[in-house]
């Protein structure tokens, strides 16, 4: 039997929220390990003007534990 937890990380990135995501999993992965999956929970930016400056993510990221 498995047991999974679920932990849930805000992110940014200057590029793409996609880009945000990436880089929530990749600073998880750094203490955090046997990530199983990614659940992005929610999608927001900062626009200034008529441009988008920053793209932020909420996610939720899926590990087991031994």
């Amino acid at each position: 039997m498995s047991i999974i937890k679920v932990i849930e990380i805000l992110a940014n990135s200057t590029e793409s929220w996609e880009d945000a995501t990436k880089k929530a999993v990749k600073h998880a992965a750094k203490t955090v390990k046997n990530i199983k999956s990614v659940y992005v929970k929610e999608q927001s930016a900062l626009v200034n003007g008529e441009n988008i400056t920053e793209f932020r993510v909420n996610v939720k990221i899926s590990f087991e534990i031994s």
